[in-house]
């Protein structure tokens, strides 16, 4: 993955744990959502929806305290839609020991004001503040 900076940072917190005390898969696929949808957005510049996901790994542990970095990276555009492989990095909350701890590949939709599906790069001009 070539992306250098993480899409979003956050500390997992007691609530986001298991019933066994470690943090929950499904707080660290929220995440991994929260970081694609931003990069899908910001790609398509208008609403973008989650439609599906795959390819969910989870190879290590997170501790509550734990900083986790969201890493995401287009894999594939087509006409409405754009593949997002994303990977969550845990750094240890007292030193600068990391790990992989979740990945997976979403599937997005690029829609218009209506909710129906629109070209990924049928994208709004951008207001420039000059009149044509």
């Amino acid at each position: 993955m070539a992306t250098v900076d993480p899409v979003i940072r956050v500390t997992a917190m007691p609530a986001d744990t298991n019933p066994y005390g470690g943090v929950f898969g499904g707080w660290l696929m929220s995440q991994m959502a929260l970081g694609a949808g931003s990069i899908a957005s910001r790609h398509g510049h208008g609403t973008a929806v989650v439609i599906g996901a795959t390819d969910f790994r989870f190879p290590g542990k997170m501790d509550v305290g734990d900083e986790l970095s969201i890493y995401a990276e287009i894999v594939r555009e087509g006409n409405t839609s754009l593949n997002i492989e994303v990977r969550g990095i845990s750094r240890e909350r007292n030193g600068e020991a990391t790990k992989e701890v979740c990945a997976g590949i979403f599937t997005f939709v690029v829609i218009d004001e209506t909710g129906r599906p629109r070209a990924v790069r049928n994208r709004p001009a951008l207001n420039t503040g000059q009149e044509l």
